[in-house]
């Protein structure tokens, strides 16, 4: 079992940034990937970016050179660092974790931005 806590959302303007940090309850270097997902409202969750216990990150489209995610190997965290960020990005943000063929996900922080 991974338990995945998330931390970090809230309400910012247009062009903020923020930073979200994934706490996991075991060693992450033995998780394949983990990723962050997000559900805006009123829509399906949809991918945001992901990062391989090899370091190889990948990042969906409408984010790509606004965020970035990183992992701690120390702290066992997955974080991503929003910048510009725009009102389309308002969502559920949930953390995600890929081991031993199992999917494990957080109960998901809301990232508001708005004026």
């Amino acid at each position: 079992q991974v338990q995945l806590a998330e931390s970090g959302g809230g309400l910012v303007q247009p062009g903020g940034s923020l930073r979200l940090s994934c706490a996991a309850s075991t060693d992450i270097a033995g998780i394949s990937t983990m990723a962050w997902y997000r559900q805006p409202p009123g829509e399906p969750r949809k991918w945001v970016a992901q990062i391989t216990n090899s370091g190889f990150t990948n990042y969906a489209d409408s984010v790509k050179g606004r965020f970035t995610i990183s992992t701690d190997n120390v702290k066992n965290t997955v974080d991503l660092q929003m910048n510009s960020l725009k009102t389309e990005d308002t969502a559920v943000y949930y953390c995600y974790a890929y081991r031993a063929q199992y999917d494990y996900w957080g109960q998901g922080i809301q990232v508001t931005v708005s004026s």
